[in-house]
């Protein structure tokens, strides 16, 4: 949302109704030598719940900052009809702003229809002749913002996100959630006929998340939405622009809810998969057929010893032309399907089900983890940690990992047992070692002091969770979502028999979190997540749980020391 310099004289908004809307066609965005968006068209009109969904990276913010009128596109055309609320990811504070900044704001377009409304009623009654027009746009107008409820909306909203409703605070006193929340509550009230919300649940508590999943539903306009809450896009979006090329190079726009895109974006991954599969082979059985012609050529042609030379002679001109029938064949067949994109490919940890990985006896740790904890861990376990922030469910997978020396109770680790962690943030790699080298450092250290054998290594390559771009590059150039795969990365280089996932899902797409989510429900490994992601919550509702809760007690639900089958 831009600042309103002079909410006296802002214009009444302008007729859209039904036909608000902003469309782009063929919209093209280069930053230096990247493409960051190509080709894109997409409209969002009235009453559309559009998800823009992709790989960190594809353009999401760029496009909706290109629907704002933010960015100016390189190439396509960009068309609005009505009044649009944009929330970016980040807030800035700028010098003398408050929080009653911001309301007004967006109680601005509500106050001048309401003070247009009473000036046209106050001209009628004096018998201005030209009046009636003028209350009567007022009115179209203030009804369509339900402009006399609009500063109740906001303060509701207010609320209901936990935002600070002081009107004299300065931003700038205020944390960057905090600020977030009271944008966001600004533009929920506002009533514009299109919203752009850029990861709209980041710094939103339970009840927040359920509050603006409702409003989204009761919006009356359009929106477009950038997210990795898959709970949010599940219950909100109708229609999805995937930003992650497609066979063309292109985005694609799916009909229907998530599962709809997801099984249509599978299909059309197979469809590829098997076209680019069949063209590879094809392309190796011309070439083997070219290799076997030229060696018939140089040996097997020739008859056996004291044969007549001009039996030799006779037969080479035959091969000579099956050579360059096949040479001819291998040079006209081409290769017009791209590679696919990696799909995510858990290595076989190697560990029966049922073998012991770790035991917890006591465990608590003064100030962080409430205790004592018992949990007993085999190969196949299942454990989901849940509680409320600072409650210690970092800190209960730090100590099973060996990262932290509880302050009572011990855990221990059964001989051979491969036990990793990833953290909730991404990891500090060389900022100089590319993908590659990071992995080949970290096996190496692994193999020298004993704890992996060279032939248990999984290479970087075969866990399809870099792109062959990603593999070369730099850490310090990568983003915080190939970071993320790469951290994964590492945790799976060593085939674990037990993996403690602090908050999985954090930076990753909706695509390989729901990849992630078969994965670990399928593998043989034992598998303990921390997290507050309500669509991973929803998709492992029937592991056993843990329920770390502020001190002084920590609950343990009945039966969730061991998975059913452990």
């Amino acid at each position: 949302m831009n600042p309103i310099q002079n909410p006296e004289a802002l214009p009444l908004p302008a007729e859209a109704g039904g036909s608000a809307h902003v469309r782009v066609e063929g919209v093209t965005v280069t930053r230096g030598s990247r493409r960051v968006l190509n080709d894109v068209s997409v409209t969002v009109p009235s009453r559309s719940r559009i998800a823009v969904v992709g790989e960190n990276g594809r353009g999401k913010t760029t496009l909706l900052h290109v629907l704002a009128g933010l960015i100016t596109p390189d190439e396509g055309t960009v068309h609005r009809a009505g009044t649009i609320g944009l929330a970016r990811q980040e807030l800035s504070a700028r010098d003398g702003e408050t929080v009653g900044s911001l309301t007004s704001e967006a109680l601005a377009a509500s106050l001048a229809a309401l003070r247009a409304l009473d000036e046209a009623a106050l001209a009628l009654t004096e018998g201005d002749p030209a009046a009636g027009d003028r209350y009567a746009v007022a009115l179209d107008a203030a009804t369509r913002l339900d402009a006399w409820d609009a500063e109740r909306r906001v303060d509701v909203a207010l609320d209901a996100l936990g935002a600070c409703q002081d009107r004299d605070r300065p931003l700038s006193t205020l944390s960057v959630g905090q600020r977030y929340r009271v944008r966001l509550a600004c533009l929920l009230g506002a009533r514009h006929d299109v919203l752009l919300l850029d990861e709209p649940t980041n710094h939103l508590d339970a009840d927040g998340l359920d509050f603006l999943t409702r409003r989204l539903r009761e919006h009356g306009g359009g929106l477009a939405v950038v997210s990795h809450d898959r709970a949010l896009l599940r219950d909100v979006a109708d229609r999805f622009l995937d930003l992650d090329p497609a066979r063309d190079g292109r985005p694609r726009l799916y009909a229907g809810g998530y599962d709809a895109w997801q099984e249509a974006r599978r299909r059309e991954r197979e469809r590829w998969e098997q076209d680019h599969d069949e063209q590879q082979a094809e392309h190796r059985r011309l070439r083997d057929a070219v290799s076997k012609a030229r060696d018939r050529l140089s040996t097997g042609w020739r008859p056996e010893k004291g044969t007549g030379k001009h039996q030799r002679q006779s037969r080479a001109p035959g091969v000579v032309q099956a050579l360059n029938r096949q040479q001819e064949a291998l040079d006209a067949h081409r290769i017009d399907v791209p590679a696919p994109p990696p799909a995510l490919r858990w290595p076989d940890p190697g560990v029966r089900r049922g073998a012991p990985q770790l035991r917890a006896h006591g465990v608590a740790v003064d100030g962080r983890l409430a205790g004592p904890v018992d949990l007993v861990l085999d190969g196949g376990d299942r454990l989901l940690v849940t509680g409320p922030n600072g409650a210690g469910k970092s800190t209960l997978l730090a100590v099973l990992a060996g990262a932290i020396t509880p302050t009572d109770g011990r855990v221990r680790t059964a001989p051979g047992a491969r036990v990793v962690r990833v953290t909730q943030e991404t990891a500090e790699h060389d900022a100089e070692l590319t993908a590659r080298e990071a992995h080949a450092r970290h096996v190496g250290r692994l193999v020298a002091r004993g704890a992996l054998r060279d032939t248990d290594v999984v290479p970087l390559g075969a866990l399809g969770l870099l792109d062959s771009d990603a593999l070369r590059t730099p850490a310090g150039r990568m983003s915080q979502g190939q970071r993320r795969r790469l951290d994964l990365a590492l945790a799976l280089a060593g085939r674990p028999g037990l993996i403690l996932l602090d908050e999985p899902t954090n930076h990753l797409s909706s695509v390989l979190v729901d990849e992630l989510t078969a994965a670990i429900r399928d593998t043989s490994a034992a598998v303990v997540v921390a997290t507050h992601d309500r669509q991973l919550l929803r998709d492992l509702a029937d592991w056993p749980r843990l329920v770390v809760s502020e001190p002084p007690a920590v609950g343990v639900r009945r039966g969730a020391e061991r998975s059913p089958g452990g």
